[in-house]
């Protein structure tokens, strides 16, 4: 280990514990006003960032990124804009911290409240994805959480033109200048010495494949909030509307196939599958899907004259990222909830089903941290339950439990008034 790396990373992680402790007291409109501001600068510094970017897509290819990967890498004008926008919708949420959770008075006098507060610093440990740096930055900064940043080697390019622009808002809003550390280095050495801080740094989170996550769990000696992979499922129940099936599982597997909250996995009720499947097969194998099915599924849509390939028994856990979908079918809504459970990886999982009994005993019954009836699993989002966007999607059971915002972030102390009691 360079001493010089652990020095840096070390004095990153000692700044930033004293930039919390400022971040954690000041006023919510400073907070809201680098927000803002960082909206701006990132609407006008297009070329910039698309440049910086580019650089990162032409390197994807010697950095072994997958076509897939490659694309969850890649900048567009309209994923800026988004970008911003999410910004902006962060910016204008309720300010989480201070608000009471709970107040009581015990016998003796004593005035109790429980009060959300900052987390203290974040750590968060990234791969090859241009918007987890703002994401992060700006629900620490709301939150009043000082953040670390480390980010893959595949995205440096990107990651360092974006934390100049949210350094620059950050200080223009006269917020303490290391709020928001970046660890410049692509060495991996440094990870390894982030992850020993615990007296600095008080949460890990790791965004990327399960190596990289499952490095971060067994080498930190800081809490770490973590999922794995995203084996999600849609499951076509015997009420299933054959439009909305057909829409719901074209949107889940096809629409961005290589991010965490893709379905991966089809589950069709054996009652509705001669029907269903064809139909459904065909609009994905039109849309570039490989299917790979078990017999039962393999059999109807060889009869409908679908291309597809039998299935092997790992390809019914798998996350493929990409567009290949395992297919099976179940004889029982009770079969359908034990296959979630025990192949799933508990991200997220959707009934489609016009029963409401059914849906609620899917619902009740899947031990996922979103489960949808009559949605997409691409809606497991935080920009898209309302929160801006998201530092993470956990799986964990502990703390946080789906797509984490605002308020995930935050801890809580309790506040004790009295006037004079003694034990």
């Amino acid at each position: 280990m360079p001493e010089d790396l652990a020095t840096m990373v070390t004095g990153l992680a000692k700044r930033a514990r004293s930039a919390s402790l400022a971040l954690a007291v000041a006023p919510a409109a400073a907070r809201n006003a680098a927000l803002a501001d960082l909206a701006d600068r990132l609407g006008r510094s297009h070329a910039l960032l698309l440049a910086a970017n580019q650089r990162d897509v032409a390197a994807a290819g010697s950095h072994g990124l997958s076509a897939a990967e490659t694309e969850r890498l890649t900048l567009t004008p309209a994923r800026l804009e988004h970008l911003a926008e999410s910004v902006r919708q962060v910016a204008r949420l309720p300010d989480p911290l201070g608000e009471v959770l709970e107040e009581t008075t015990r016998p003796n006098g004593l005035i109790l409240r429980k009060v959300r507060v900052p987390i203290g610093v974040v750590g968060v440990i990234f791969e090859a994805r241009p918007n987890v740096a703002v994401d992060c930055a700006v629900l620490c900064l709301k939150s009043g959480n000082a953040c670390i940043l480390r980010g893959g080697r595949e995205i440096f390019e990107t990651n360092l033109a974006l934390a100049g622009l949210i350094t620059a808002a950050v200080a223009a809003a006269g917020l303490p200048a290391d709020a928001v550390q970046f660890i410049p280095t692509t060495d991996r050495a440094a990870l390894g010495v982030l992850l020993k801080l615990d007296s600095y740094v008080h949460c890990i989170i790791p965004r990327g494949g399960e190596s990289l996550i499952r490095f971060v769990a067994e080498n930190s000696t800081i809490p770490v909030i973590k999922h794995f992979t995203g084996v999600c499922f849609v499951y076509l129940d015997a009420a299933a509307d054959p439009a909305m099936a057909e829409a719901i599982v074209l949107n889940a597997k096809t629409q961005r196939p290589g991010v965490c909250n893709a379905a991966e996995q089809l589950v069709v009720h054996a009652d509705v599958a001669p029907s269903l499947l064809p139909r459904i097969g065909a609009a994905l194998v039109a849309k570039g899907v490989r299917l790979l099915c078990d017999g039962p599924a393999l059999a109807i849509l060889a009869d409908a004259g679908i291309a597809a390939e039998p299935g092997a028994p790992a390809d019914f856990r798998a996350e493929f990222l990409a567009l290949t979908l395992a297919v099976r079918v179940v004889p029982t809504l009770e079969e359908a909830i034990a296959t979630v459970n025990r192949d799933g990886s508990a991200h997220s999982d959707a009934i489609v089903t016009a029963d409401r009994v059914a849906a609620e005993s899917f619902l009740a019954g899947v031990d996922s941290a979103v489960v949808l009836w009559n949605a997409s699993t691409r809606f497991n989002d935080g920009f898209e339950f309302g929160f801006g966007a998201e530092i993470g999607i956990s799986t964990d059971r502990l703390h946080a439990r789906g797509p984490m915002g605002l308020r995930e972030l935050c801890s809580y102390k309790w506040l004790v008034t009295g006037n004079g009691q003694v034990r």
